[in-house]
């Protein structure tokens, strides 16, 4: 266990395991030390867990909270949706008419409508949105750095670690960007060792394979026990998120690079082939739909925490590609592309990876959030579309302790501010580290021992059964 000094006491950068803990009693048999047991305690008071695992739906470019979860139908011209709404399986929720099938989980999960920050650039919103902690700037061009928080992953990997021989942290189908790659997708100052391992080959391609697990054509499994062997494959790994070939945590990443090599439990959680034809084409053969079922079978395999992403990009302008960064481009208007991509795509994978979580028994330990960066404007502009809003969004969560058939908060009758129960995006990250039993105030070091919480807000108990 290492620890770092802190003024006058030590505080430790990681949780004692739960067989110290248990030692603890026998403090005269075993010796343990003052620091050891201020771990302990430090261990006790961290909440039960909730969820044993994460998926975290994360829709770049930032959906209209007002044409999908939080309808206004009684609003005026002008900031009503052009899209009906329509009844779901919840009595206290309406949803948007080209939503037919998500309208019938509802009853499955928790609608938080007042999800609010500052933040109107995509970069930086979704930094915050990713880690829950502020970037200082609101600007396209917020660069990633190591001096920036790690993303949820990370912090989850670091500190309730999967112990199945599994990553604990695992991102997938794309590195995120807006010009630059967006920060918060990885483990910035907790160093590399707790970056996610990325899958970014295509999973609803006939050619999917997992090369980040797969021996490169010139090495045998032999000359994979070098180091200097091992590096090609980590560096791999490396380029996906920086230009450098430098390896950071070098010892860490080789030996849980060399521990999935040579475990067919986590090569087999990888192995869509050994899903039925017919679950696949439910949640769709697309890039979106296969990642949402690899991540059910990596969330069965012992992940903690996955990652995956709608776009590489905020998108927007056509169907067929692109996030939910919906202006209106080039004489395209925001509905059609609705219509036609982002709303249809969701209507077939986010409800059928509810139902096939809640039928293999996974939903209620497994906490699936679905969100973007910031909403849309309840006035639609001149495009007859809608610009970017971070002061009300929707996140849907489902499972993992949360309550089902349940709405809390309420915006305001154009859905522009919170009306009630106001939630800012650090409470949200609280509430994600809740449920797998971290406490928002519980610290984390960068290089240079300073500590910082893992989230700045605090947990919404009442969104918990």
């Amino acid at each position: 266990m290492r620890t770092q000094a802190l003024g006058n006491r030590t505080r430790h950068s990681g949780l004692l395991a739960r067989r110290d803990v248990l030692r603890a009693g026998g403090l005269g048999l075993f010796g343990l030390s003052t620091a050891r047991l201020e771990a302990a305690r430090e261990f006790q008071s961290q909440p039960a867990p909730t969820a044993r695992a994460v998926i975290f739906l994360y829709q770049f470019g930032g959906p209209s909270h007002g044409d999908t979860l939080d309808m206004k139908p009684l609003a005026p011209d002008g900031v009503r949706s052009h899209f009906p709404a329509i009844a779901t399986s919840c009595p206290d929720i309406r949803a948007c008419d080209q939503l037919p099938e998500l309208a019938k989980v509802m009853n499955k999960v928790t609608l938080v409508r007042t999800v609010h920050h500052h933040m109107k650039n995509h970069n930086s919103a979704s930094y915050f949105a990713l880690t829950g902690v502020a970037p200082t700037i609101d600007d396209i061009r917020l660069k990633d750095t190591d001096e920036l928080h790690p993303a949820y992953g990370s912090i989850v990997q670091k500190l309730v670690p999967a112990g199945t021989g599994m990553p604990g942290f695992v991102a997938l189908p794309h590195v995120i960007r807006d010009g630059s790659i967006t920060p918060g997708q990885r483990a910035t100052f907790l160093g590399k060792a707790q970056d996610p391992l990325l899958i970014t080959q295509d999973p609803a391609s006939p050619e999917f394979h997992l090369p980040e697990l797969t021996l490169p054509d010139h090495l045998t499994a032999d000359r994979m026990q070098s180091r200097r062997s091992m590096q090609e494959l980590l560096n791999r790994q490396s380029s996906l998120m920086d230009d450098s070939a430098a390896v950071l945590g070098f010892d860490a990443q080789y030996q849980r690079a060399m521990a999935m090599l040579n475990t067919p439990h986590v090569r087999n959680a990888f192995d869509l082939s050994q899903e039925p034809e017919s679950l696949r084409r439910k949640y769709g053969m697309t890039t979106y739909g296969q990642s949402c079922l690899l991540a059910r079978r990596l969330v069965e395999g012992g992940v903690k925490f996955i990652n995956v992403y709608f776009s590489d990009t905020i998108g927007g302008r056509y169907a067929g590609k692109g996030g939910w960064d919906t202006h209106g481009f080039d004489n395209t208007r925001m509905y059609p592309v609705l219509k036609n991509w982002q709303l249809p795509l969701t209507d077939q994978t986010l409800p059928t990876l509810l139902t096939d979580l809640d039928e293999r028994g996974l939903l209620d330990e497994t906490l699936v959030v679905w969100m973007g960066e910031f909403g849309r404007t309840p006035r639609i502009n001149a495009n007859v579309s809608r610009d970017h809003w971070p002061h009300c969004f929707t996140a849907l969560l489902a499972g993992g302790g949360t309550k089902r058939g349940f709405v809390y908060g309420e915006s305001d009758r154009s859905g522009a501010y919170p009306a009630r129960d106001p939630v800012h995006i650090g409470d949200l990250a609280a509430t994600i580290y809740r449920a797998v039993g971290i406490d928002a105030a519980t610290e984390i070091h960068d290089a240079t021992g300073r500590p910082f919480r893992v989230a700045t807000g605090n947990p919404v108990l009442d969104v918990f059964a």
